[in-house]
């Protein structure tokens, strides 16, 4: 099957890119939205997704693994929800902002313009691309 590209947010003052690559791999629990969850259930160990900080920052900022598919999530204590586990694997050599992501007319159609609160999203591979086009990254 081939590999599917995801972007997932995090707040950088609850847990960003440097907690990530202190910890070596990561839990990516507490997503509490139906969307973003069946994005995670759907995630391969090898998918790559981007690092996204929110809030602080709102830009792409690194490249990491899908390490551990779907389990149940700890931190909800209804048992409906689930957690990945996830490794860095490189930080941008360019962050890419928001606001350049929403003046490319080329991402348009991305989940992270479309569906600006979904804090896990398809990324399509020519969405990749360009993102990391942008990055100033080899493609």
């Amino acid at each position: 099957m081939a590999k599917q590209y995801w972007l997932m947010k995090s707040e950088p003052d609850v847990y960003g890119w440097d907690d990530l690559i202190a910890e070596k791999e990561g839990t990516w629990d507490g997503v509490r939205n139906h969307g973003a969850a069946l994005n995670l259930k759907a995630m391969k160990v090898g998918d790559l997704a981007f690092f996204y900080h929110s809030n602080i920052g709102v830009e792409v900022v690194g490249i990491i693994s899908i390490s551990a598919e779907a389990f149940l999530d700890t931190t909800d204590e209804k048992g409906r929800f689930v957690s990945v586990k996830v490794k860095p694997v490189r930080k941008l050599a360019n962050s890419v902002p928001l606001k350049a992501v929403k003046a490319n007319p080329k991402l348009e159609q991305m989940d992270l313009v479309r569906l600006s609160r979904l804090s896990v999203g398809k990324v399509r591979p020519d969405e990749w691309a360009e993102i990391l086009k942008m990055a100033e990254e080899k493609v």
